[in-house]
């Protein structure tokens, strides 16, 4: 029997390729032992406004010059909880399914207090897999062995979890040796991105690599609709 797997870092609210990508594996693998990486999408994802696009941005601690691994980077205050929500609730109060998604949502940002970024995009990536019917079991990629070898290690990882296919994202294509998993016997998948459907947005010209907030605001229980894996 076949067991799909996917390794990724994990990221703030990310958009809706990235839940169909957890959806369309078996084992789906927080891989935050990598180092983290200002600018990007670890702490920080896109929302639709009247202006144009605006960035959430989770404030974190930096170490500087020193190596600094996802799982161990730390939450700088509390406050910035309130101000993304506040965003979501200003930009999406028209959105037709706001309130229903609010139910869920607005309790992790007011109730819950975050000091670690792996610990807050996990809550987030599995409460919105919750609410999508998505039953992938999630991992950390410190549950197993890691070994050296940028390549290596993932299939490495991809063996300890009895995986026999590994899911990756195309962009990898740019450093991951093919080889090593033919030497795994697992086989190598590069996942697709194209042909997503628009669905209905609010504010001006739609955008596609939003965060799944716009999508669940917008579309609700609809959401499967416009992704590819989830049902």
């Amino acid at each position: 029997m076949t067991k799909k797997v996917a390794i990724v870092q994990s990221n703030y609210i990310p958009w809706k390729g990235f839940f169909d990508m957890i959806a369309a594996v078996d084992e789906f693998i927080l891989y935050d032992d990598m180092q983290f990486t200002r600018r990007d999408w670890r702490n920080r994802n896109q929302i639709k406004t009247p202006q144009g696009l605006s960035w959430l941005s989770v404030p974190v601690q930096s170490k500087g010059r020193y190596e600094q691994k996802i799982k161990d980077t730390e939450i700088d205050g509390t406050d910035w909880a309130a101000t993304h929500w506040k965003s979501m609730s200003l930009n999406y109060a028209r959105a037709p399914h706001f309130k229903e998604i609010a139910e869920w949502l607005q309790p992790i940002y007011q109730q819950q207090t975050f000091t670690n970024l792996s610990v807050l995009n996990r809550t987030l990536i599995e409460a919105v897999c919750k609410y999508l019917g998505i039953n992938t079991v999630i991992k950390n990629s410190w549950d197993y062995e890691l070994i050296d070898g940028k390549t290596e290690r993932l299939a490495d990882l991809c063996k300890q979890a009895g995986g026999s296919e590994y899911i990756s994202g195309p962009a990898a294509k740019d450093y991951i040796d093919e080889a090593v998993f033919l030497h795994y016997a697992i086989k190598l998948t590069w996942f697709d991105y194209q042909g997503y459907s628009e669905y209905p947005q609010l504010w001006g010209d739609y955008a596609h690599h939003v965060s799944i907030v716009d999508l669940l605001f917008n579309c609700g229980k609809d959401a499967p609709r416009y992704m590819r894996f989830v049902k």
